[in-house]
């Protein structure tokens, strides 16, 4: 049997201490056992018992807005961080500034640095939001497919079309959400909790669904973003995905809102959850407030982890660096054992995939080839150095940031 290439001496999350060998022929992973024969391949990787997984998964990121805190100031930091979150929606407001200059040749060269560091870091899929309303306009959608084109061998960019001001509040967004379905964005957003009543809330997730269906396309909100226990956005978005048959094609991001229902009514949205087979990504360490990320978990949600924003106006840090992303969720989460840590790597790879919808993410014959060559032998390891990747593999092919 001969590989387009070849993966030996690797470690596998359940290869027991087993050294084994990943055969791949063109972008699927043909074999995984002992000893595999090495003759006859293109390109041989030696793991040297290094640890070998499927590669990351960015459930949330705001890439339009990517290096853009200096140029928009720091009050929107201490607004949308404040202990209980009450001032998030100020937050957005001030962040909005930033929209006042948006222009494409700009925002083109911030992102393209963004996704260098994706794939230094192994971080092959990324869901990636685009302000679309009536201040950005088209210019940060136009940045990120023209990225996503760029990038297609090295990483896979979702792009959101994203009302960050609202729908019913922003008259015009809508229309600027449709331009942007027409020139290719991949997935319809949304913020409906945004809105100042329920009644716009509903009207919010009403409109971007029947964009959705029109367009045939996915939907990823921003839900329920702020310390008020009352928001009920995504009770709306669960029982509207049922409503429309969208099961399995809705992700919900954030859910902060979430830490403060009591536990009748935290059940109750569980169970619609599951029902509506919505995966839901927590961005822990962006906010003080975050959804219950181990119960959903242990419910079996497909709920992931996201980098969400790097250096804007909502946090000042950021890598593009899921395995730093799941250093800080062990911390904020209080996931701190070694079979806690199994799970936040799920967050960040498998578990990741299922909540964005994407097919064949998993170490196993006919799974994608897209894996990392870790520098650590185990996930403990791994999260607590969270380095970048000995070798990135995407499409089958090393694609490693020399």
């Amino acid at each position: 049997m001969a590989f387009s290439l070849l993966v030996k001496n690797a470690r596998t999350r359940f290869s027991g201490g087993k050294l084994l060998s990943i055969g791949i022929e063109g972008e699927k992973i043909a074999a995984v056992g002992e000893n595999l024969p090495e003759g006859g391949a293109a390109q041989v990787i030696d793991a040297e018992g290094r640890l070998v997984t499927e590669s990351f998964v960015n459930g949330h990121l705001h890439l339009c807005k990517v290096y853009t805190l200096e140029m928009v100031g720091q009050d929107a930091l201490s607004s949308y961080h404040g202990g209980s979150m009450g001032g998030a929606m100020t937050a957005i407001e001030q962040a909005s500034r930033v929209k006042d200059n948006y222009d494409e040749k700009w925002i083109i060269e911030n992102v393209r640095k963004a996704c260098r560091l994706a794939q230094k870091y192994g971080n092959t899929h990324i869901r990636a939001f685009a302000d679309t309303d009536t201040k950005a306009k088209l210019e940060g959608v136009k940045a990120l497919i023209k990225a996503r084109e760029e990038f297609r061998d090295i990483v896979d960019l979702q792009v959101v079309a994203f009302p960050q001001d609202g729908v019913v509040r922003d008259p015009g967004a809508e229309d600027y959400i449709r331009k942007a379905l027409e020139l290719g964005a991949d997935v319809v957003g949304g913020i409906p909790w945004i809105e100042y009543t329920d009644a716009d809330m509903q009207e919010h997730i009403d409109r971007m669904f029947a964009l959705a269906k029109e367009f045939n396309r996915d939907v990823s909100m921003l839900i329920d973003d702020a310390g008020d226990p009352g928001l009920r956005s995504l009770e709306m978005l669960a029982v509207k995905t049922l409503k429309e048959g969208w099961q399995g094609r809705v992700t919900a991001q954030h859910c902060r809102a979430m830490a403060m229902y009591r536990e009748p009514y935290f059940r109750k949205i569980l169970a619609l959850l599951q029902k509506a087979s919505i995966g839901l990504v927590s961005d822990p360490q962006t906010g003080p407030l975050h959804a219950r990320v181990r119960d959903l978990y242990d419910s079996g949600v497909a709920v992931a982890l996201g980098q969400d924003d790097i250096a804007d106006a909502y946090y000042p840090f950021g890598r593009n660096n899921m395995l730093e992303v799941a250093f800080l969720a062990v911390h904020l989460l209080w996931m701190t054992t070694f079979s806690d840590m199994e799970i936040i790597y799920d967050l960040i790879t498998t578990n990741a995939a299922k909540a964005m919808g994407i097919r064949g993410h998993v170490l196993e014959p006919g799974g994608n080839a897209d894996l990392v060559v870790l520098n650590a032998g185990d996930v403990y390891h791994a999260i607590w150095e969270h380095e970048a990747p000995f070798r990135v593999i995407r499409k089958g092919k090393d694609v490693t940031l020399q």
